[in-house]
This record gives structure tokens, sequence and C-alpha cells, in this order.
């Protein structure tokens, strides 16, 4: 179905019913009934090409983030596309698994196809991507994450003063043979910042202590893996009276491994999570853990993306949202 036959139903021309689509103001009230009654009818789909080359703008924003399936992402996703939906922006998305080579490629693949902005999900990335994006022109912000030397915006918080703060809490309530559990072999820099903040406060906090550190390895980052995090930490390390976990979904697995083996949590040993996942504070014992600005991240990097399209000489700001303890029963 095309635009003139689109227009002949309606009976008027078709820079008439163009003129609708795209500024549905600037018709009677009369007209705009009209073709919209005969694009129903028709099943019209208006063609954005040549309007989107014409304002030289595409109307779509690319998000690239390492996995769709975790909820802190999927609700980073969902406050993005609330923003950009009312400004008439759609949204591609893109998940690189934590792979780098991957992450390059998507932002080839979405540079190529013109978007008018692009969110990244950390601010680590290869010498190539950060090249292809510092050369886009278009609004860059990156998220989850904080750095001296963004590309463009960052909207994100500290990995490495959050994970701090919680080894603070576990030392100040008597643990003194910490054990950290995460997934480190992937190209996730968030995770190894909380490694490394659980390194440096445990030397500071409790100078001769072992640095105990697990890496899940191939396992990557499942409810299995924090099963066998706790397997590992009784097995490697006894002495290990608190697991702090780099997410609450190793910190789930741990707790279920815990009570399989009629350990108590946590008089026998404790555990800690990261990112307040909907079900963290459902179990029992619920999870002490960071809280995470999850939905907020994708809410304001969709309003700079937007602000900045509108305004290409604006520039960069970087947006500190913090993060938040929350003290449970499990340490």
């Amino acid at each position: 179905m095309t635009l003139d036959e689109v227009a002949k139903i309606a009976g008027v021309s078709p820079s008439t019913v163009s003129r609708a689509v795209r500024s549905p103001e600037l018709v009677s009230k009369a007209t705009l009934t009209a073709v919209l009654q005969a694009i129903d009818e028709t099943s019209y789909v208006p063609n954005r090409a040549a309007s989107n080359l014409a304002s030289n703008r595409s109307g779509t924003v690319a998000a690239v983030i390492p996995a769709i399936s975790y909820s802190v992402f999927a609700d980073t996703v969902h406050g993005l596309e609330e923003v950009l939906s009312e400004a008439g922006m759609q949204l591609f998305l893109g998940a690189t698994g934590y792979d780098l080579d991957r992450e390059e490629q998507l932002v080839r693949a979405f540079l190529g196809r013109r978007p008018d902005g692009i969110i990244m999900v950390g601010s680590h990335h290869s010498p190539a991507t950060r090249e292809l994006l510092r050369r886009s022109r278009i609004p860059v912000v990156e998220t989850w994450d904080w750095s001296d030397d963004p590309i463009g915006s960052l909207v994100g918080f500290s990995n490495g003063d959050a994970f701090e703060q919680i080894v603070d809490f576990v030392i100040s309530r008597g643990y003194r043979h910490p054990t950290f559990g995460g997934w480190l072999a992937g190209a996730d820099s968030r995770a190894s910042a909380r490694r490394d903040a659980f390194r440096d406060t445990v030397t500071r906090q409790l100078p001769g202590e072992q640095i105990r550190i697990l890496d899940t390895g191939g396992r990557g980052i499942s409810v299995e893996a924090g099963r066998w995090l706790l397997d590992r930490a009784l097995a490697d390390h006894p002495e290990t009276d608190v697991l702090v976990c780099a997410s609450d979904i190793f910190a789930t697995g741990a707790l279920l491994e815990a009570q399989a083996r009629g350990l108590r949590v946590p008089d026998d040993i404790a555990l800690t999570g990261f990112g307040d996942f909907e079900l963290s504070q459902h179990l029992s014992p619920a999870l002490t853990t960071i809280q995470t600005p999850d939905d907020e991240i994708g809410r304001r990097a969709g309003q700079l993306i937007i602000e900045r399209t509108a305004d290409l000489d604006a520039k960069p700001v970087s947006i500190d949202l913090g993060f938040t303890l929350i003290v449970r029963d499990s340490a």
C-alpha cells in the first residue's frame, strides 16, 4: 500500500497525508480523522527513510548491554525505553555476553544504521570500540560504572566504592575471615572493580589476613555457580565466616547450598550479595546487599540522549547516582 493510495481513499493529496503523519497538529481535525481512517483501513506503514534522510535523524537509539536476562539490566532497559518512547524514539538492543569482541561488533553494526545516540553498559571497552564511539559524532552515554575518562556522558556509580562499603560493614559486624566469590573470567570490569575493592579493604581493615578470592570461571553467573562458590569456600577456606558475593545471583545459590547442608545463615556462615534483586528480600534469611539504581540509570541515560540530540554542542556530563547498603538478616 502506497502513500498515493492512502491519499486517494482519504480524499486528500499525498502531501497532506505526509503532513498528517509527520505533524498532525498542522492539519484540520476532519482531515486528520480521514487520513487516520484510511491508514487503518489499508494497514499503511509510513516509510520513515526519506524523512530520516532529510532531517539527518533516525529516531532510534542503540543500547549495548551485557545480558538481557539479568533483572538489573532489564530494569535499566525498562527505564530507558519509557523515556525514549515518550519522545517518539525507538530503542534497539544488543547483548555482548561480557565479550569485548562481541561488543565491538555490535557497536559497528549499530553505528552503520545511524542511530541518534548510543548507550553502553560499562566504561571499559576495547581500543577499537572507544575509537568508534569517539568518532561517531553522536551522543554516547556510558552507564553502570564510573570513570575519570568517559567517552561522552556517564550515568552510574562506583562499583569499587560500593563493594568497599559492604566489606567495611561485614568487618564492623565482627567477621574476620571473609572470602570473595564472583565471576572474573569474562570482560566484566565491574566485577574486577568489586574484587579489587574487596582485596584493598581487607588489607586495610585486617592487616595480615589472607586474601581469599574464588572465581566461578567457566561456570559464569548463575545460581548453580553460587552453590559451587559456597562448596569451594568451605573446602578450600574452611575458616571463612562470611562469603561476600559479587552478585545476588551467587548469594542466592550459596544460601540454597548452605541450607541443603544444614548450615545456619548467618550463624555458621554469613552471606552478602550485590544488586538487590527482587527475590533477595524474600529469601529466608533475606540478603544483605547493595541496592543499585537500575531503573533510574536507564531513565537518566535516556534523558541525556534526548537533550543532546536537541543540542549536539552540549557538553557531556557525569551523573553519580550512588548506591545503598541494604542490611538484612544474612549477615
